[in-house]
Formats: C-alpha cells, sequence, structure tokens
C-alpha cells in the first residue's frame, strides 16, 4: 500500500524531495521550505490519499483546497506549492522505483490524481484569497480617503464660517487652518488621479520639457511651503533637459515628493529641489531635514499605508504612489539617509536625445 510506504519510508522521502527542492532554479527555494515545507508536502499528500484510497467523490478536492489555503496563508506562493508537491511526488516514485515497492498501477493513478488536484484546488484558492484580499484593501483605501476628505472639508468649512461671521480675522489662525486643509484636498486629490492614472494603465508618455515641470511644481510648492513654516529652495534647471513620461504622473510624483519633504521637516527647516544630469540619465532630487531615518528602514517608506513619524496625518500612500509612477515613466525612486539631518528621494530617468 502506498500510505504504508510512505510512512515506513518518510524520513528517506522528507531527505530526497529536499534535494530536488535545494537544486531548484526558480522560484528559488527558502529555508522553510527546505526545514518544514517538504516534511509538510509530504504528510499532505499522505492524508489527501489515506482519505481516498479509492475515487470518493469529493474527498480529494476538499483536503487539497484546506490543504492549499493552509500553505497560503503560510507565505507559500502557488510557484513553490506547484513545484513543492511535484518534487515530493517525484520522490516518492523514485524510491518506489529503487525499492521495488509492491504498489499498485491504481495507486500510483490515484497519487497523480491527488497531485493533480492538490495544485489546481491551491491555485483556486490563492486566486480567492488574492482577490479577498485586494477586495477588502480597496475598501480599506476607499474608506480611508473618504474620512481623510470629509474630516478636511469639515475643517474648512468651519474655519471659514468663523472668518465670514467676523469671529476670526482673515490674516489669523484660523485662515491658515482652511487653508491647510484646502492644501490636504487637493494633496488627497491629487494622490488619487496619480493612482487611478496608473491602476487603468492610462499612462500617456511624451516628451516633458523638464524645467517646465518643475516650474509648474515650485509654483505650488513654495505656497504649500509658506504653509508649514518651512523654506523651499529651487535649483534652476537646464532647458535643455527632457525626459520621456507621462506629465501628469510624473508631476505628481514630484509634488507627492515635496508634500512629504514639507510634512516631515521642522518648522523653520529647509526643503531642496535640484536635478542634475549624468552619463545620459537626470536625477531630481528632493531633500528634506527631517532628522534621518531609523538604520534599514528606507525601503520601509515605499509600502502602502505606511507613515513615519508621529504626524499620521493623510494615507500613508504618497511614496508609494510616487514609486509607481516613477517606475511607469521608466525611472527608478530611491531613498538615501543622510543621519542627523533628513532623507534624500531620487527620481532617476533617462534623458531623451535632442530633437534635430
Amino acid at each position: 500500500m502506498l500510505v504504508e510506504f510512505i510512512t515506513a519510508n518518510r524520513e528517506q522521502l522528507v531527505a530526497l524531495a529536499r534535494a530536488k527542492v535545494a537544486k531548484r532554479l526558480a522560484p528559488r527555494p527558502t529555508e522553510r521550505e527546505l526545514t518544514s515545507g517538504v516534511p509538510l508536502f509530504l504528510d499532505q499528500l499522505a492524508e489527501t490519499f489515506r482519505s481516498a484510497p479509492s475515487p470518493i467523490a469529493g474527498a480529494i478536492e476538499r483536503s487539497a483546497a484546506a490543504h492549499g489555503a493552509a500553505l497560503l496563508n503560510l507565505g507559500y506562493t502557488v510557484a513553490q506549492v506547484v513545484h513543492d508537491y511535484g518534487d515530493v511526488c517525484q520522490a516518492i516514485t523514485e524510491l518506489a522505483d529503487e525499492l521495488d515497492a509492491p504498489i499498485s498501477a491504481d495507486e500510483f493513478h490515484t497519487l497523480n490524481r491527488c497531485l493533480d488536484n492538490a495544485i489546481a484546488e491551491a491555485v483556486t484558492e490563492y486566486t480567492r484569497l488574492r482577490e479577498e484580499s485586494m477586495a477588502e484593501r480597496e475598501t480599506e483605501r476607499s474608506g480611508v480617503f473618504a474620512h481623510e476628505l470629509r474630516n478636511r472639508i469639515s475643517a474648512a468649512q468651519l474655519g471659514f464660517q468663523a472668518i465670514k461671521s467676523g469671529r476670526a480675522p482673515i490674516g489669523g489662525s484660523v485662515a491658515a487652518v482652511v487653508i491647510r486643509n484646502l492644501q490636504g484636498m487637493a494633496t488627497l486629490i491629487n494622490r488619487t488621479m496619480v493612482e487611478v492614472r496608473l491602476g487603468a494603465g492610462n499612462s500617456q508618455r511624451k516628451r516633458i520639457h523638464l524645467h517646465e515641470l518643475l516650474q509648474e511644481t515650485e509654483i505650488g510648492g513654495a505656497m504649500e511651503a509658506d504653509v508649514h513654516g518651512v523654506s523651499l529652495s529651487v535649483m534652476p534647471v537646464d532647458r535643455g533637459i527632457d525626459v520621456d513620461a507621462d506629465p501628469q504622473i510624473l508631476g505628481g510624483a514630484v509634488v507627492n515628493l515635496l508634500q512629504n519633504a514639507f510634512k516631515f521637516t521642522h518648522s523653520g527647516g529647509r526643503v531642496s529641489l535640484r536635478t542634475s544630469v549624468n552619463a545620459g540619465r537626470v536625477e531630481i532630487e528632493v531633500e528634506d531635514e527631517c532628522g534621518g531615518l531609523p538604520p534599514g528602514k528606507a525601503e520601509e517608506l515605499f509600502g502602502a499605508f505606511q507613515q513615519r513619524g508621529t504626524n499620521r496625518s493623510g494615507l500613508g500612500l504618497g511614496l508609494f504612489i510616487s514609486r509607481r509612477g516613477v517606475e511607469a515613466s521608466g525611472g527608478v525612486l530611491r531613498v538615501r539617509d543622510v543621519p542627523g539631518s533628513g532623507c534624500v528621494f531620487t527620481i532617476d530617468l533617462p534623458v531623451m536625445a535632442l530633437v534635430s
């Protein structure tokens, strides 16, 4: 019997399957697969086979679906599930042949059915869980966006009513609250428009004169810097620098970087926007004075809903959307920590050749 064969030769099968997994080039094997994954896959196949030694309707499918969900919840990718089940099955077949084990053709046929259904159900379950997760994230994102926008509108309306009634002066602190919340609404809408455009794959790349794009960015940036109590320094841009990008998406990425810099730079500090060209590439740098980052935390900034510092206003999507926007324009976005001072965010894009 195949179940007895698997039970009696479990350690040898585990060693053989581990050797196969270790040699795999793609997907690269992980330590979890080698230490705990291979025994788990072998035990699951044995359990599935034990539950349905004969073609009992639905037994294999139910067991495989449960196993697939468990594996995916443990963090295994579909590719790992497919390859690891296959490696374990090959190990069983090869060892049974080597030991000339008395396993019938029907048992091998059932084993193959177990493998086929396990893979199919794992892929199906992965797709279902992924779609559910995406739907939940989208619902959460929409809910947070609506909540944030509502709060800002409410604050702006209350401040405006106070000014309109004469209870607060036009140039006082209440007016500053109105301006800050109007700017916050503009930020939310700008990020959403860029994200929608990226999500729809509606990128319209064309030749952009970089000095014009950054000139427009500087106008709005200077006003927002003033609201935050920081100064904005912008280096003049060579008029001969052109890039191939979607102006709305790239412009939105630069604006997001500036808004992020204004948000975390201390009052009275400086934010710098500068460009440089080297070896056919242009670097657009936004440097802030946030005080620097904890060691090893730079890449975490680009995750969705990630926020740094004690200021938790906003959605934590600015840098996530900025990176997507830059990548859609054929570039890369990276960050460099300046310990004790701040951060430098760099948009790196290829420069377009001059038109003759």
